[in-house]
């Protein structure tokens, strides 16, 4: 453990948050937000841990308590960039961060961290990131954004050309090794989406079974329609929800996350034309769970 380090053992379930504000560290709820915030604390090894993550007794959280530099590099907050030029730039999002800021959280965001970074690279305070499409917070992968609003508009009127896929661990195993699932999808008013017969937009999702290994499956998945939680309703319908997907149906939650993983973008290049692709791996926490069926 690193000297800047300090490690301490949960006694009972609690909030992250209000846990560590109770520590003898004489931390006040801003310094506690701004650990969090500069992911400084990892819970059973996690980074990128929120304020309202739920701590079991045993849980060893680790607190680095060094200094944080005033403006973090985006690797230092967790989020890698894949891809960086004049017209767009590609990131890694990790899972628990969310993709763009909302109501609740406006400052820990992917775009916020990226924009941050670009502005102090430039030395400018125009905006340099804007968002092409989102991820859900708890779904890690492959993020596109435009570097201006011209880019940002053609890559969406071309947004049905982008090949989009997803790795997601599963319970249960689908009956055929592939196929295609096709369902209408409305959202409630409790911000539910759910499958209906009649109305809604239609949602496509071609699967491919990857492993298949004790009550889990590994699935490939490739998008041909882009609606809200799209992959996670219809695989929870198909009887595969995807682990930790608590909201849809999942009974387990492994690895105290969604294991959906944004693996692979393949476009055009905006100015150029040319091919690109982009891949990234099924993260490591995501691997333990089948290693370990």
């Amino acid at each position: 453990m690193k000297p800047t380090e300090r490690q301490f053992r949960v006694d009972s379930r609690c909030e992250l948050l209000p846990w560590l504000i109770a520590l003898p560290l004489g931390l006040s709820r801003k310094q506690a937000k701004d650990l969090l915030r500069f992911r400084s604390v990892r819970v059973q090894n996690r980074a990128g841990v929120r304020h309202d993550t739920q701590l079991e007794a045993g849980d060893v959280v680790t607190i680095a308590l060094a200094r944080q530099p005033d403006h973090p590099s985006p690797e230092h907050l967790g989020l890698k960039i894949v891809h960086l030029d004049d017209a767009i730039v590609v990131i890694d999002k990790p899972a628990g961060l969310l993709s763009m800021g909302s109501d609740r959280e406006k400052q820990r965001t992917a775009h916020r961290i990226l924009n941050d970074y670009l502005k102090d690279q430039v030395k400018s305070r125009q905006q340099q990131a804007f968002i092409v499409h989102r991820l859900d917070r708890e779904t890690s992968g492959l993020l596109l954004f435009a570097r201006s609003v011209a880019i940002q508009e053609a890559l969406q009127r071309n947004w049905k050309l982008v090949t989009k896929k997803y790795l997601a661990v599963v319970e249960g195993a689908p009956a055929n090794l592939h196929g295609t699932l096709t369902d209408r999808l409305v959202e409630s008013k409790s911000l539910l989406v759910r499958r209906v017969n009649q109305g809604g937009d239609i949602a496509i999702t071609h699967y491919r079974v990857s492993v298949l290994r004790g009550g889990l499956s590994l699935l490939e998945i490739t998008l041909e329609t882009g609606r809200k939680h799209q992959i996670r309703v219809q695989l929870a319908g198909a009887g595969w929800p995807v682990i930790g997907d608590r909201k849809y149906g999942a009974r387990t939650d492994p690895a105290r996350r969604l294991a959906l993983h944004s693996s692979e973008l393949k476009f055009s290049h905006p100015i150029s034309g040319a091919s690109l692709e982009f891949r990234s791996a099924l993260p490591a926490s995501l691997k333990r769970l089948l290693a370990q069926s």
